[in-house]
């Protein structure tokens, strides 16, 4: 049985502990927030666990096999590091730390003591991106062109990072999963138009060696919730809707071929359209696979793909991103980091 402390009670901690007592071999021992109010709501869900509004309580317990760590970005690493000295797993919120170099000295300190460091990507998990890269894999979209996300919402506002920071992590933790040139250049626009010294709009892109490129919009101050991302490929194009109930991805056979002969002004373009169709997903819920998942890399003591080094490849592209907006948009070239 691994025994489980939860971290934060806010708004993605009641998901986490839902799910984890679900699943058969894990056991929710204790539950920690800072907040009175958020305490009281876990009390009254979950009378008969454990609670604290010190997370030391958590770490320090010699009855806890496993730590999640559900809270704001800049308390990530301070967390997770007295975790991990306290030889405890970790499931940690994305993005894993607030610096690379942060996020290394997890990555070291669990390889030291052969703990597990999972960082919660949950989109990873999701039916839609398993499809992705099923057909990836299989080569049926052929060489990609673009991936083209919609990230925006009226809100939420965070108080200790700007809107990259918040949203961003998701699609960059996908492309990471989907692609596997590991090589980019980053730019980055936005504003802050309320002088909170957070960028509340952005848009970010992303060229990888091969001519794909990925571009992010991201924005907290958009009247409606939009989940869309498009990819293109030479063979096939995609749309998933996440806010879609059913037919969360649909896969078009539509394209262009390109018949070049001496020279650009002499190049023929046929269109293609073709077929749409929307394949049946597995609609079991995310976090859940992902929460079965960190049990059995810790018991089988197994590397998560959604490891350590994953996280930091995602704080790489923060990080990069960041510097790109402070010089106005300038790309920063990158190689991000394997073990």
């Amino acid at each position: 049985m691994i025994n489980v402390g939860v971290i934060g009670f806010g708004y993605w901690g009641p998901n986490v502990v839902r799910n984890l007592m679900s699943i058969v071999g894990m056991r929710v021992k204790m539950v920690c927030d800072s907040d009175p109010h958020n305490l009281k709501r876990a009390k009254a869900l979950y009378p008969h666990l454990h609670f604290s509004l010190d997370y030391k309580e958590i770490i320090d317990s010699p009855f806890i096999d496993a730590v999640a760590i559900v809270t704001s970005v800049s308390t990530h690493y301070e967390i997770a590091k007295r975790a991990l000295k306290k030889g405890k797993h970790i499931f940690v919120e994305k993005p894993m730390a607030k610096s690379s170099v942060e996020a290394m000295e997890l990555i070291k300190i669990a390889d030291s003591k052969k703990l597990v460091i999972m960082v919660d990507h949950t989109f990873l998990f999701t039916g839609a991106v398993a499809k992705i890269k099923e057909l990836m894999d299989k080569n049926m979209l052929g060489d990609l062109y673009y991936y083209d996300s919609t990230r925006i919402s009226l809100g939420l506002f965070q108080h200790d990072v700007n809107v990259i920071w918040d949203l961003a992590p998701h699609d960059f933790y996908i492309i990471d999963y989907l692609i596997r040139n590991k090589s980019c250049r980053i730019s980055a626009i936005g504003i802050d138009h309320f002088n909170r010294g957070h960028e509340n709009i952005a848009y970010i892109t992303v060229h990888f060696k091969g001519g794909l490129i990925a571009h992010i919009n991201t924005n907290w101050l958009s009247p409606v919730k939009v989940r869309n991302i498009l990819i293109g490929g030479q063979k096939k194009m995609l749309v998933w809707n996440d806010l879609e109930a059913d037919e969360k991805i649909k896969i078009y056979d539509r394209g262009i071929s390109v018949d070049g002969q001496e020279g650009i002004y002499k190049m023929l373009v046929e269109y293609r359209s073709g077929d749409m169709i929307a394949p049946k997903l597995d609609t079991t819920e995310a976090l859940k696979k992902e929460m079965v998942y960190f049990y059995e890399c810790i018991t089988k003591s197994q590397v998560p793909f959604n490891d350590g080094y994953a996280g930091l490849r995602v704080v790489e592209m923060l990080e990069a991103t960041s510097r790109s907006l402070k010089q106005d948009g300038h790309e920063v070239c990158l190689h991000l980091s394997n073990p």
